[in-house]
């Protein structure tokens, strides 16, 4: 019924209900509008919603393993689901997408193994978890900027608010040459974070012209440092994306002999498990990634079990003050 529906052969269903990467994006979506619409289940998943679930949730992350055991930000997420679905029957499998074959996660998701998928550290462009939304419920870690992605349900804070506490906390200070290291553009904190900044400064009348970009590491924040301090010598203060980059920031700093707070002062993003123990102790903006975490498991298993869910939530942010700003 579904080749039918979509106009093309049994073998073609079976290929991108597998996730091959044989087929043209245009037949992948004539067959998953098919799937939707005759409410078709592959052979694995049906068996598994005979015995009513599998009781079981994917958490992907889109990212390398290196970036995600480097980052402090994952294992708190991880802890929130963990705690929400402790209190459910479900179970938690941790997938790192694989940098060699991605759609082999398609495959996985798409063979009947999990009941729904919470999807972490999404960049724009990969259009594959959108497609997916139709045929597994799926909740994303901040939401999707691209509009053909609008339609799927995810937990966000509020990082353009942040970005602005951040900034005027910096001009509070007397900040007067104030820079940014921005995270990755396909990325809503990356994007959000930026646009905060931005609105900050040109509210104060300032303009927001020293800019530098990373990938949310201490190694980018590190170079994206000495790019702004090649560019202006001036600079008195620094907000930074997140506290990988702010911490690499720093020591680019001492490398060039600025005193932090002294010559500039250095504001971060997140409050990771790091933030208070750095030297100096790093002034930032927490989020609540360990709630944000929990909140996506929450809102999948009220998807899964066919509960009424709000489509985004949005949870606030604020300004821990330390010793570097």
């Amino acid at each position: 019924m579904v080749a039918a529906k979509a106009g093309v052969s049994r073998a073609t269903v079976s290929r991108v209900v597998n996730g091959s990467p044989k087929v043209s994006p245009d037949v992948v979506e004539a067959v998953q509008e098919a799937i939707t619409a005759l409410n078709y289940v592959p052979n694995r998943a049906a068996r598994s919603l005979a015995s009513k679930r599998t009781q079981a949730i994917a958490l992907i992350v889109p990212e390398s393993a290196a970036r995600v055991f480097d980052d402090p930000f994952f294992a708190t997420i991880v802890q929130g689901v963990a705690l929400a679905l402790a209190e459910t029957e479900y179970t938690l499998n941790m997938i790192i997408e694989s940098e060699v074959d991605p759609d082999k996660t398609r495959r996985f998701l798409l063979g009947g193994n999990v009941d729904g998928a919470l999807i972490v550290s999404h960049h724009t462009g990969d259009h594959s978890y959108a497609q997916l939304s139709r045929t597994l419920p799926l909740v994303f870690g901040g939401r999707p900027l691209d509009p053909d992605e609008s339609s799927g349900y995810s937990v966000d804070v509020d990082n353009e608010h942040g970005a602005v506490r951040a900034a005027e906390h910096l001009l509070a200070r007397g900040c007067t040459r104030i820079a940014t290291i921005a995270g990755p553009q396909d990325m809503p904190p990356g994007v959000d974070r930026l646009r905060g900044f931005t609105a900050a400064l040109e509210a104060a009348g300032m303009h927001a012209d020293l800019i530098e970009f990373g990938d949310f590491t201490p190694a980018s924040g590190a170079e994206a440092m000495r790019r702004l301090l090649a560019r202006d010598a001036s600079i008195d203060g620094l907000f930074a994306a997140n506290d990988q980059m702010a911490m690499g920031a720093i020591s680019a700093l001492a490398e060039a002999g600025r005193q932090v707070p002294g010559d500039v002062a250095v504001v971060g993003y997140d409050d990771d498990r790091y933030a208070a123990t750095a030297v100096p102790a790093l002034t930032t903006v927490r989020q609540p990634s360990t709630e944000m975490g929990a909140e996506m498991a929450r809102k999948l298993v009220r998807l899964i079990e066919g509960h009424e869910v709000e489509a985004l939530t949005v949870l606030p942010t604020e300004l821990v003050a330390r010793q570097s700003g």
